[in-house]
């Protein structure tokens, strides 16, 4: 068994993306730029906005911020987006979900530039992932592929289980692991007998939002684990993040697995700076 550091390959992707953007930013004239739209006060946003922020200083990125109270309009996002889309100095946009119910998040979303979706978002890119085209691709799905490629895992003939069908992980994840030739299975809330679909996975991803819901039983010796999940715990001394894959018992039995913290949610982050790059380079042919 061996543990998978997203850390370390997240500490990788910084260095290749920092280094492209020194040598391009002489060539370009100006840094790549990444506009992140922020509603309300949650703290786990302004965690993650933080996190977005540093990894930008981190590689050259400039960031801009754009912080509005909870009950900002319809109207004065979509016009901030429109003007985004227009700004030369921007080459990528991020919407920090979630934001307040008043708000429809799928139609914001949809007024993003498909060209600085850098969240891979927008139904251009996803159906261009469907299409097996070059896009912007969500960014956790994308890490998952680049774990997968830096430690050589074999994709193809393999048969692989995704649990989880949303538009961020699982249904894009699914057709990324299709495309390098998995055989892939999409379970979910309603499958019946859950374990005994996961226990013929040779790659098993985890991606449901339930603690430790994965447990031995339901894992093939051997298989490489992949768990998206965070979840926060109550614990005798207060509280401690545990992802989707009981860890204790799976960990044994696993040829490879990713813990949590430390795996999967460290690359999310970096593969926004490489979408927030791939978008620059599109927009100075």
């Amino acid at each position: 068994m061996a543990i998978i550091d997203g850390k370390a390959v997240a500490e990788k992707v910084y260095r290749q993306v920092r280094s492209q953007i020194e040598q391009l930013q002489v060539k370009f004239g100006r840094p790549p730029g990444l506009a992140v739209i922020m509603v309300g006060d949650n703290p786990a946003s302004a965690a993650y906005v933080g996190n977005k922020e540093k990894a930008c200083h981190q590689v050259g990125i400039t960031s801009f911020r754009h912080h509005y109270p909870a009950d900002v309009s319809q109207r004065e996002l979509s016009s901030l987006i429109n003007a985004l889309n227009e700004d030369t100095l921007v080459d990528g946009i991020l919407m920090q979900l979630p934001i307040s119910n008043h708000l429809n998040a799928a139609s914001l979303l949809q007024e993003i530039a498909p060209d600085k979706d850098v969240d891979g978002l927008h139904p251009l890119n996803l159906g261009q992932l469907v299409r097996g085209e070059v896009g912007l691709c969500s960014c956790t799905p994308a890490g998952v592929m680049r774990l997968l490629e830096d430690y050589q895992v074999p994709i193809p003939g393999r048969q692989a289980v995704v649990i989880g069908r949303s538009l961020l992980v699982g249904k894009p994840l699914a057709l990324m692991l299709l495309a390098a030739d998995a055989t892939v299975t999409i379970a979910h809330s309603q499958t019946p007998d859950l374990a005994a679909i996961t226990r013929q996975a040779d790659i098993l991803v985890a991606a449901v939002g339930k603690p430790q819901l994965i447990t031995a039983e339901m894992v093939k010796p051997g298989a490489v684990i992949i768990d998206v999940g965070i979840n926060r715990i109550s614990t005798a001394t207060g509280s401690r993040l545990v992802g989707d894959v009981d860890w204790q018992s799976v960990e044994p039995l696993a040829s490879l697995i990713t813990p949590v913290p430390g795996g999967v949610g460290q690359m999310t982050v970096a593969m926004l700076m490489e979408n927030t790059l791939t978008s620059y380079i599109n927009h100075n042919p």
